[in-house]
This record gives structure tokens, sequence and C-alpha cells, in this order.
């Protein structure tokens, strides 16, 4: 019989621990968004209060490309939306912890979860771990590591003035592409991601200057997974 899942104060210790090498690659990204919200004429409560409340890179970038005055605010909610879907599909994967939580820890660990920290949470239970509180552990550090960088990165923003194209702003596509070598499958992966990169460049062609390049893109490659899922099913 397998031992129940635990959530302990040495489980959330646990994922602090292995949070931290991922504060090097994050760190980068989240002093992008915190520049982008300055250059963008936020004030750094309001760009603080966004990484607090949304604490989604992919989401924070998204909504501060399409940004004006006024604020697109029903355009800027349907692409992070959008580029959101994924952790309707990252949730189920760690339900074997996450149905066996309750009240502020159930909840606690899915405000946290981000793809960095879920990536480490499904190696430790891959791995046989029984212990939720490395989740939450793990995405409570990333979380206040987040917050506090793109402050920094929005105070820093001034002294560093860096140019459109300076290599620091590669830092939030590096990070994805580093996740989605991690995440590769095999080939049966490379339908929806064809699809969602020929859509996207498609889209961003005819619409360079907003995001809806990345809506289309995740839209696009969502539902081909979802084809390519329904006939392995009839296929089964």
């Amino acid at each position: 019989m397998a031992a129940p899942i635990a959530f302990s104060r040495a489980g959330m210790a646990r994922g602090a621990w292995l949070c931290l090498p991922l504060l090097i690659g994050t760190t980068p990204f989240a002093l992008v968004c915190g520049i982008v919200a300055q250059m963008h004429g936020l004030s750094v409560s309001e760009a603080t209060l966004m990484s607090a409340a949304v604490y989604g890179g992919s989401s924070q970038l998204v909504a501060l490309a399409s940004w004006a005055h006024p604020a697109p605010v029903l355009g800027a909610a349907f692409a992070a939306f959008a580029v959101n879907l994924r952790f309707a599909l990252m949730g189920p994967v760690l339900a074997p912890w996450l149905d066996r939580l309750r009240g502020w820890r159930l909840w606690g660990s899915l405000f946290v979860m981000a793809d960095q920290n879920w990536a480490v949470a499904v190696k430790e239970m891959q791995a046989g771990g029984r212990d939720a509180g490395v989740l939450f552990g793990n995405g409570l550090l990333m979380y206040l590591a987040w917050v506090a960088t793109t402050a920094l990165g929005y105070l820093l923003a001034d002294a560093i003035r860096p140019a459109p194209d300076h290599p620091l702003f590669f830092a939030a596509l590096a990070v994805f592409v580093a996740m989605l070598a991690s995440l590769w499958r095999g080939r049966g992966d490379l339908l929806p991601w064809a699809v969602a990169a020929v859509t996207a460049l498609a889209v961003w062609r005819q619409q360079p200057h907003g995001s809806w390049y990345i809506v289309a893109g995740a839209l696009a490659g969502s539902l081909a997974g979802g084809w390519r899922d329904l006939r392995r099913g009839r296929a089964e």
C-alpha cells in the first residue's frame, strides 16, 4: 500500500532548495518584465502589483505588448487567457498530489504554480515523492523572488536603458525554449508545435505590432494537439 500524500515543512524546505537553480534562469526574465512595465508608463506600484496579482511572465509580457492609453483590458485579458490555457493541462498531471490537498494548501499551491516549479514537482512525483509541500515551497520562493525582481527591474530601467534589440530581452524567449526542449515527448508533438509556429508567424506578418499572433498560435496549437489526441484515442 502506497504511503499517503504529505504536506510538511520538510517538503516545503526541499522545494525551496530545489528552486534555487531555477532562479538563475527566471531572474533575467523578471528583470525584463519590470523594464518593459516601466517603458510602457506603469508606476512602480502598478508594475509590482501586476507581478504579485498576475504572477505570469508570459501573460505580463503579452498584456504589456498591447498596452496603450486607455488600456485594452478585454484584449489583454483574452490574450493572457489564451496563453495560460496550458495550465488546464498541466494541473491534472499533478492530480495524485493535488487531489489530496484541501483549503489553503490546495489553492496556495495552484496560485504559485508556474512552468518551472511544475516541472520540478512532476519530476519529484515521478521519482516516487509523496510530499506535496515540495510544489508549494518551490513555488512560494519563486513567487517572492519574481515580485521582488520585477520591481528591481523597474527601478533599474532608467539606469540600464537597454536598446529594443538588447540581448536581455531574449531572456523570456530563452526560458521557454529551454522548457520546450525538456517537454518534448517525441515526433507526436511535432504537429501541434508546427501548427502553432506557422500560425503565429502568419498572424505576426499581418499584425506585427500587437500580441494577437501569440493568441492565434496558442489556440491553433491547442486545437491541433486536441485533434491529435482524439485520433489516438479512436485508434486505441
